[in-house]
Formats: C-alpha cells, sequence, structure tokens
C-alpha cells in the first residue's frame, strides 16, 4: 500500500539550490525555435543578498538535458544512494511545485533525476501530491524514461512480502485527483490499454532478478484513493475481481506520462497482505517496518542496476502517444492553453 512506511527526515539540504524563475520558464515555452524538455537549467548561485539565476543561453542549453532518466521513490526511498554531481534543481511549473526539489546525478554513466514523491520526511498525502507537477517537471528537465517505485498490499498468497512485481495494468478507484494535462480548450485522447512501457518495464524486472530480488512480472495494481487502508470487505472484492497488488500512487501517474510522452514503468515493493489473509493481522504501520526498509534497500540496487542496463534505444510508442490524440482543431486552441503545454504539445501544434 503506497503510504505505508517509516518517516525518516533527511538531513536538511544545504544552500546552493538552482532553481527555475516562473519568468525563465514561461520565456522558454514561449520559444517555438526550443525543445523545451530538452532544455539544460543552469545552475544558481548564491550571494550574501540573494539567489541569481545565471543567464541560459537557449540555444546552447537545448542540446543538453539536465537526465533522461526519471525516478521517481515512493514510502521508504526519499533519496537515492551513488548520484555522482548531484545537485537540487528547484522546478516551477504551471501546475504548481513539484514534492520536492529534484535531485539530478550521474548513475552509472547516465544522467538521472530523482524526486521523492511524499517529498523528504513523507510530508505529502497521496491524495495531495501535485501529479502534473512532478510529471512536468521530468518532461522539463529531458527525461523521457520513468521508473516509479512505491509500497504496496499484496492481494495474493503468492505475492508475498517483500518480492517485487512490476505492474503492467492498473484499475482506477481514485475519487479527487485531477488525472490529465489537457482542458483549458484542447481535449486529448490517449490510449491507455497497455498502462506501462513493456521495453522499460523489461530492465527493472530483469534488474529485480540480476539484484536477487524475487520478482513477478507483470500483474494488475489496484490504485485506491487513501489515505485510509482497505477495508475487509473491500480486500475480499478486489480479490474476487483478480487484482494483485493495492496502492495509492501509481495509475495518476502512469496517465500523465502517457499524456506527457513519457515511458513509465512501476515497480510495487509489497510489503504485506492487505488485510485480507487470516493468517495475518489488519495492515499497521508498525507490521511493515522491517519489510519497508528491507525493500527499499533492495530499491536501491535494483535501480542502479536498472540504470546501468537500460538500453539508449528506444522499441516503443510511448513518444508518440499524442500523435492522433489531440481532437481539437488548433486554430481553437487558446494562446494560454498552447504556451502552458508548449513542452507537450509543442511538435504537434505552436
Amino acid at each position: 500500500m503506497v503510504c505505508r512506511g517509516v518517516v525518516r527526515r533527511a538531513p536538511r539540504a544545504r544552500c546552493n539550490l538552482p532553481f527555475i524563475q516562473p519568468s525563465t520558464v514561461e520565456l522558454l515555452r514561449s520559444n517555438a525555435r526550443i525543445e523545451p524538455a530538452a532544455l539544460h537549467l543552469r545552475c544558481a548561485f548564491h550571494t550574501r543578498k540573494g539567489t541569481v539565476l545565471s543567464k541560459i543561453k537557449p540555444k546552447t542549453a537545448a542540446k543538453k538535458p539536465q537526465a533522461s532518466i526519471g525516478i521517481i521513490g515512493g514510502s521508504g526511498l526519499y533519496t537515492m544512494k551513488g548520484l555522482f554531481e548531484s545537485k537540487e534543481v528547484r522546478i516551477k511549473t504551471p501546475f504548481g511545485d513539484p514534492s520536492e526539489a529534484i535531485v539530478t546525478g550521474v548513475v552509472e554513466g547516465k544522467r538521472v533525476a530523482f524526486l521523492a514523491r511524499h517529498g523528504r520526511g513523507h510530508r505529502i498525502l497521496p491524495t495531495e501530491i501535485n501529479y502534473r507537477a512532478n510529471i512536468y517537471a521530468l518532461k522539463l528537465l529531458g527525461c523521457d524514461r520513468i521508473v516509479s517505485v512505491s509500497a504496496v498490499g499484496s492481494l495474493r498468497e503468492e505475492l508475498a512480502p517483500g518480492e517485487f512485481l512490476v505492474a503492467d495494468q492498473f484499475v482506477d478507484r481514485t475519487k479527487h485527483r485531477v488525472s490529465t494535462f489537457f482542458g483549458g480548450g484542447l481535449v486529448a485522447h490517449v490510449t491507455f490499454d497497455k498502462p506501462t512501457c513493456p521495453q522499460l518495464s523489461s530492465v527493472p524486472a530483469d534488474s529485480c532478478v540480476h539484484c536477487g530480488v524475487k520478482v513477478h512480472r507483470k500483474g494488475t495494481y489496484i490504485c485506491m484513493e487513501g489515505p485510509q487502508f482497505s477495508t475487509l470487505a473491500e480486500a475480499h472484492m478486489h480479490r474476487f475481481l483478480g487484482f494483485d497488488v493495492i496502492g495509492m500512487t501509481n495509475v495518476t501517474e502512469a496517465k500523465l506520462a502517457r499524456e506527457a510522452e513519457l515511458c513509465y514503468s512501476s515497480i510495487a515493493m509489497i510489503t504485506d497482505y492487505d488485510c485480507w489473509h487470516p493468517g495475518h493481522e489488519s495492515v499497521t504501520g508498525a507490521q511493515i517496518v522491517a519489510t519497508l526498509n528491507q525493500n527499499a534497500e533492495n530499491a536501491q540496487h535494483v535501480l542502479r542496476e536498472a540504470v546501468k542496463a537500460m538500453p539508449d534505444e528506444h522499441d516503443c510508442k510511448c513518444a508518440g502517444a499524442l500523435a492522433h490524440a489531440l481532437i481539437t482543431d488548433p486554430k481553437l486552441v487558446p494562446a494560454a492553453t498552447k504556451k502552458r503545454l508548449a513542452p507537450i504539445i509543442g511538435k504537434y501544434m505552436s
């Protein structure tokens, strides 16, 4: 179950935090010749009088994205180990602030951007997460792949705590979330029959095997609103309907990633048997702490191996998800909407 976990406060970040001023982002998005998703976001530097953003040279910056692989850490995973040349980047998006400053760096020779979904110290409820800002920010940094890690409850005897499942299907039972970038005069309908990227999903699955972590290569993740855990009746219903694991976050991310034309993969770390198993007590925070901590340690190894094994080439259709999805006549789309969504729709309309 996402949001199952021990709250661990990371040390306060030191100064020298790069950030992007809203005016700068607006300038970059409005430049039709720049691919915003590939912009290299320059570092800020501190003076005694405050923080100053160095001037960005768009044509030079566009050649060098900050990262190509985005990693979203869930319950128990608030940092990523082994990042070299790491720095924090704060990004303002048209949808507000992401959950936390994004940490960019190099792992196994590849540029990675790590985002703590619930914020450091686990401050943000599943319903409160700004999913649109999170995905939009990773897009702006240049990521074209997202590997998501989250804690879940098992709905099957054979899916035991401590094991991982790489979900290939989702069922959405959320109630209070905005799960689309579109609207405001622009209608889009993306296909979502296969909500995760098959090519990308195979990488963390293989990495689990390499790291000695038992993994299930497919399964259905039902996403509930939370933050409360399931009732016994709900748990039995979910089992009767054939679902495999239950969490609170991934389906919203997957929908937005598809609209942003990003490959998305979900690593579900199993912490417990929800509340249905007669041989286990009802879900409590105390019950899952040890399993959660071990899962987080295993996830660090799996993520590092996955980054190392990530292919350079894409063998999927994720990058063209909007090719036939934009319904509205471009002439009728408000200029403000085009500007707001330029990093996502820029190659289709300007």
